[in-house]
C-alpha cells in the first residue's frame, strides 16, 4: 500500500483496519513530511502486525524528487493529504493561507497522484482511494477556499475514475464530513455528524471492498449534502453556513 499523508489519523486507522482484516502487502510505503511522527507509526505496525514499512519523505510545498518514488509499486494508493487552513473570516485575504490550501489539497497533490496513477495504468490493476470532503459539494461562506480546492480534487478523482475504468484501475472518492482529528481540534462539531478516525476507517474499508465509486463516511452526510446542493441560489446566498 502507498499512503500519501501518512500522519493522518484516518490514514493510519485505515492501514490498521486493512491489516486486521487480513490484507497482504509486501511493503507499506509511508509518504510524509513529518518523519518523526511517521516513524512511530511504522514501528507500531511492525510490532503489532509484523508489517514492513518504508518511510519516504515527501513535502508538497517543496520540489518533488520523483526519482525517489520510481521504485514504489503497490496495489492500493490511499491519499489522505489535506490542509484545512484558516476559515474565510480569518484567512480569506491572507495569500499565504490561500496558496497553501490550494497547493496541498490540489495543485501540488495532483501531479503526485498522476505519477502513481500512471504506474497503476501500466500494470492494469489496483485501487486509488482519495479523501476529498463534503466541503467540495457546494461553496459555503465559512470555508470556500478550502471547499473550492476539495471541489477541484473531487472533480479530478471523478475524471481519473472515468479515464482509468477501462484500464482496470478503480478510483474511489471518499467524502468525510466532520472528523474528530487533530486538524479539527477546538472546532464546535456536532457529535451526530462527526466520525472518529476508526469509524472512518471502517466505513472506507467497507466501501473499498465493495468497489464503491463515491462514499460518504457517515451516510447522513449524503442526505445533508443532497439538501444543501439543491437549495436555490437566491436563498442559499443569504444563509450563514
Amino acid at each position: 500500500m502507498i499512503v500519501l499523508g501518512s500522519t493522518s489519523e484516518v490514514a493510519q486507522a485505515f492501514v490498521e483496519k486493512s491489516l486486521r482484516e487480513g490484507e497482504k502487502f509486501e511493503k507499506i510505503y509511508l509518504l510524509t513530511s513529518n518523519r518523526e511522527t511517521t516513524e512511530r507509526f511504522a514501528r507500531h505496525i511492525d510490532v503489532k502486525f509484523l508489517q514492513q514499512a518504508e518511510i519516504i519523505e515527501l513535502d508538497l510545498m517543496k520540489e518533488i524528487d520523483y526519482l525517489k518514488l520510481e521504485g514504489i509499486n503497490s496495489s492500493v494508493l490511499f491519499c489522505a493529504t489535506g490542509y484545512l487552513g484558516e476559515g474565510t473570516e480569518e484567512g480569506l485575504y491572507d495569500n499565504r493561507n490561500t496558496e497553501r490550501i490550494i497547493d496541498i489539497n490540489y495543485s501540488r497533490l495532483v501531479p503526485v497522484m498522476n505519477f502513481f496513477a500512471q504506474k497503476f495504468e501500466s500494470r492494469r490493476s489496483g485501487t486509488i482511494i482519495g479523501l476529498s470532503s463534503v466541503a467540495g459539494d457546494r461553496g459555503r461562506q465559512s470555508n470556500f477556499i478550502y471547499g473550492s480546492a476539495k471541489a477541484a480534487f473531487t472533480a479530478y478523482l471523478s475524471g481519473l475514475r472515468n479515464y482509468l475504468f477501462d484500464k482496470k484501475v478503480h478510483v474511489m472518492t471518499v467524502k468525510p464530513g466532520f472528523m474528530a482529528t487533530k486538524m479539527t481540534e477546538g472546532l464546535p462539531l456536532n457529535p451526530k455528524l462527526t466520525a472518529t478516525p476508526k469509524q472512518a476507517a471502517d466505513a472506507i474499508f467497507k466501501a473499498y471492498k465493495s468497489r464503491k465509486n463515491v462514499a460518504y463516511v457517515l451516510p447522513v452526510w449524503g442526505v445533508v449534502m443532497l439538501i444543501i446542493r439543491n437549495i436555490p441560489e437566491f436563498i442559499f446566498k443569504k444563509l450563514k453556513l
